[in-house]
């Protein structure tokens, strides 16, 4: 690898050759395996917290010198709380069932054939991916719980956490006896890898970029291989008129701050004219209080401490301690907002109208839709998925949090008994 790093175009026709024969290798690898190899690799991500740490506190530093926000420096940190997470998603993983060979339908023909149609891994996944350095884990996990070997390019900021993580992963697979090449991080920050995985048809089967919109925008227009777009979480929460006023306030305050620089953050507060004066007012006013800049639309302003919202706030991800807000005249109102504004990402309703949320579900095509819950829920791990390698916003393939079962296709077994055609 090292006499490789000079010459990029080099070093990813390896590690792409190097991928597929591993991924041929695992399609066929026994559960308890691929199970063995996620525990394992569990195991040392614990063994290794002091590594794992340091390692960090090299790529927090980076990210200060290159001037990322504060919510980007959240995505960035690991903590040991962070890390247990990081090491329980693993075992989480290796619980599910195993998805590679499930059988989803099975017919008989009047034909006198038998067929099946079965799961069967993608082959070789590439992850492009932003400063998170748990994605390393989560995809990794992912891939090889559904028979796939995996290419991890993370984010400059995250080089040296990822790299620790990776040799975790790979120390789980040497353990269970799988091949380490299963899962390869791509050992530099050159921007260039990235060009050359986005063209990396005889490899690569399906590229997941997991970032901003910057990112995820630069994969689709240059990338020859297929694409599960996670784009950006442009998610919006509307307070209907028969909105529970306890619910509304713990929702709200919940979905904008627990952690702003996750794609599920609320970023567009949408509010019932009805209620305007009883829970709208309440509602601003307790976002403000817990440190919330408000970007309100002309009804809002009157409230102390609204900023003005301009044009450019209506559609944005702040992933930030910002929210633009706007009331509407109906649910109808708020459905063409986001319908013109959202990213098919994740929005909610608070609501206790029936017919309201039905409206709201029916009329919406984001990837995930709520009733009386935060958007923060829009993780695999919450979705009893274990993890996720993404929110996948596109309608082709998958679709919502990507998890072991989303990174399988199928094929048919078809089965006779010397049957010919007529």
């Amino acid at each position: 690898m090292k006499d490789l790093a000079d010459d990029i175009p080099a070093l990813m026709d390896d590690i792409g050759r190097r991928a597929r024969a591993a991924a041929a290798e695992l399609a066929f690898a026994p559960a308890e395996a691929k199970s063995a190899a996620l525990i394992a690799a569990a195991g040392a991500v614990e063994a290794r917290v002091d590594d794992i740490l340091a390692a960090n506190a090299k790529d927090m530093e980076f990210g200060r010198e290159k001037g990322l926000s504060d919510a980007m420096l959240d995505r960035l940190m690991l903590d040991k709380g962070r890390i247990a997470g990081i090491a329980k998603g693993l075992r989480d993983v290796a619980a599910q069932a195993d998805p590679v060979g499930a059988v989803i339908a099975e017919w008989d023909m009047p034909s006198g054939l038998h067929i099946q149609r079965v799961r069967t891994p993608l082959g070789v996944v590439g992850v492009i991916y932003e400063s998170r350095p748990n994605v390393t884990a989560d995809a990794g996990a992912l891939c090889l719980k559904s028979g796939n070997a995996v290419i991890l390019r993370g984010g400059s900021e995250s080089f040296h956490s990822s790299g620790v993580l990776a040799e975790c992963l790979a120390s789980g697979l040497a353990a269970a006896g799988l091949p380490a090449d299963a899962v390869q991080l791509v050992p530099t920050r050159d921007r260039a890898a990235v060009s050359e995985m986005l063209r990396m048809t005889k490899y690569i089967d399906v590229i997941v970029p997991r970032g901003g919109k910057g990112l995820v925008g630069l994969v689709q227009s240059e990338a020859r291989v297929p694409v599960f777009a996670h784009l950006e979480g442009i998610c919006h929460v509307y307070v209907d008129a028969e909105a529970d006023p306890q619910k509304a306030l713990d929702v709200v305050v919940n979905a904008k701050t627990r952690r702003t620089g996750i794609c599920g953050a609320a970023e567009c507060l949408l509010i019932h004219r009805d209620v305007l004066d009883t829970i709208g007012q309440g509602l601003v006013r307790a976002l403000i209080d817990a440190g919330v800049e408000v970007r309100g639309d002309a009804d809002l302003q009157s409230i102390d401490g609204v900023v003005p919202a301009t044009e450019d706030d209506w559609g944005r991800e702040f992933l930030d301690m910002k929210i633009a807000a706007k009331v509407v005249d109906t649910i109808d109102e708020a459905i063409a907002h986001i319908r013109k504004y959202g990213s098919a990402h994740t929005e909610a309703i608070l609501t206790e109208d029936d017919a309201a949320a039905a409206r709201f579900f029916q009329r919406l095509d984001s990837a995930i839709l709520m009733r009386n819950a935060s958007t923060q829920f829009a993780d695999g791990g919450e979705f009893g998925m274990g993890a996720e390698i993404g929110i996948a916003t596109g309608k082709m393939h998958a679709r919502g949090p990507v998890g072991a079962e989303q990174l399988t296709s199928f094929k048919y077994l078809v089965t006779g008994d010397g049957t010919v055609r007529r």
